[in-house]
């Protein structure tokens, strides 16, 4: 495996390069503001050898984003750009400080009895219910034991998700994996692969249970299956933790920390 730098540096050029085929990047000063469909918006970034990011980038990156419709958002490595917490704050953006683990050295974890696992397909006529299943799972993060998905989002905006995903599904560029349990979607997560100059590179996301069955081992059995996947093609395999606790549970199977990755987002009005 890399040495600790070089897999900053690596993990840096991922997030440079996730975007660009989704997105128009503008520059605003050191930052980089990919501008995409708000159905798949990306975060603005420090761009890498551009310098300090101060605090005019800043208001000027957010000024962009809320023009193209877009979150008015940041993420960064504060292990490679320690300054920008500082203007985040000074721009009214609360900050939060993740940890960043890698693949270091995955283990196989069995999901539960009668839990069964499956590779999503573009074409797959219940995608919109996955995708309920995360957005219960992302709103109740410490919810009731008897929280259920929640209907599809069928709105225009939750359609146009739905139609994104579709499409980076087809391209390779998102590997979704659903736990069914008597039917019905439990658990979902997948993993971004990004090719940068022959290496390859992917993220795992979203990985997400229903509250009602958390404590089964789901989201470790999702994340080792989207690892064993990922690992299949990928030099290098990460992922960002919800807090220290979720991060305890990926070390358990095999990842291990690296650094953090800092997100400053404006709430929703």
């Amino acid at each position: 495996m890399p040495t600790r730098p070089g897999l900053l540096e690596c993990i840096e050029r991922y997030f440079a390069a996730a975007p660009l085929p989704d997105a128009r990047v503008e520059q605003v000063g050191a930052l980089d503001v990919p501008v995409a469909d708000p159905a798949w918006p990306y975060p603005a970034r420090p761009r890498r050898d551009a310098g300090r990011v101060t605090a005019a980038d800043v208001r000027a990156a957010l000024e962009l984003q809320r023009s193209a419709g877009l979150p008015e958002a940041l993420e960064w490595i504060p292990e490679c750009s320690p300054e920008i917490a500082a203007v985040a704050r000074a721009a009214g953006l609360p900050v939060e400080e993740l940890p960043l683990l890698v693949a270091d050295d995955p283990v196989e974890v069995l999901l539960p009895a009668g839990v069964r696992l499956y590779v999503v397909g573009a074409d797959d006529p219940e995608l919109p219910h996955y995708q309920q299943v995360a957005v219960t799972a992302f709103a109740h993060p410490g919810g009731r034991a008897d929280v259920r998905a929640t209907p599809p989002d069928l709105s225009p905006e939750g359609r146009a998700r739905t139609a994104v995903l579709r499409e980076r599904i087809a391209a390779g560029r998102t590997v979704m994996m659903v736990a069914m349990e008597q039917g019905r979607p439990v658990a979902v997560g997948s993993h971004q692969p990004v090719d940068i100059d022959g290496t390859e590179v992917s993220e795992i996301v979203g990985v997400a249970t229903l509250p009602r069955l958390r404590g089964r081992g789901l989201g470790a059995g999702i994340t080792s299956a989207l690892a064993a996947h990922a690992r299949e093609s990928a030099d290098l395999v990460f992922l960002v933790a919800g807090d220290d606790d979720v991060a305890r549970v990926y070390e358990r199977i095999g990842f291990a920390r690296l650094a953090t990755t800092a997100v400053a987002e404006r709430p929703a009005a």
